[in-house]
């Protein structure tokens, strides 16, 4: 993985987990719950595209509130960067599904850590230092455009499916509020 200064060589899919991950840490879910919200957005882009119907909107107070009520295995849905993401109550706390299965936060911090390499903590801080400047509901709404700003660049269609591209991260810090 060629990097240099700020640039990093990578696909769109780890970079879409960590932003959604770091939205949903700026809207209140703790950092095992944004990481699991984090995959399963990245997930639904895959073969979403547009924004989709929110069937609520993201209150962490009013998931969790939800999340103490919810049987195991009983379903919720969180509006993230315009996904509705079904999440589950867990022994371990609220987790967003994957694949049917609540998501694992130690499993896509290794995921992210094996993309990112050793920018994995540099990426995160641009990432939340931008989501830092919008208030949480408009980050929220916007989020999704603000990714595509930064994204990396990769072939159009089937040709740039999983694709590396350059993500910048002085770009990323331009696109503050």
């Amino acid at each position: 993985m060629g990097e240099s200064g700020s640039r990093i060589r990578i696909n769109r899919a780890p970079v879409l987990t960590l932003w959604a991950a770091v939205v949903a840490e700026r809207l209140g879910f703790d950092r095992g719950t944004a990481l699991t919200l984090g995959q399963a957005v990245a997930g639904m882009s895959a073969y979403a595209k547009g924004v989709s119907l929110g069937i609520i909107e993201p209150k962490p107070d009013l998931v969790r509130e939800h999340g103490e009520r919810l049987a195991e295995g009983e379903r919720l849905y969180v509006d993230l960067l315009g996904r509705p993401v079904p999440v589950v109550r867990t022994a371990e706390g609220i987790r967003a599904l994957n694949k049917g299965k609540p998501g694992r936060p130690a499993a896509v911090e290794r995921y992210l850590e094996g993309k990112f390499k050793d920018r994995l903590e540099e990426a995160r801080a641009a990432m939340t230092e931008l989501a830092a400047t919008y208030p949480p509901e408009e980050l929220n709404r916007r989020g999704f455009r603000l990714y595509e700003s930064f994204r990396p660049a990769v072939p159009a269609g089937e040709r740039g499916w999983g694709a590396a591209g350059e993500l910048d991260l002085d770009r990323i810090r331009a696109a503050r509020a």
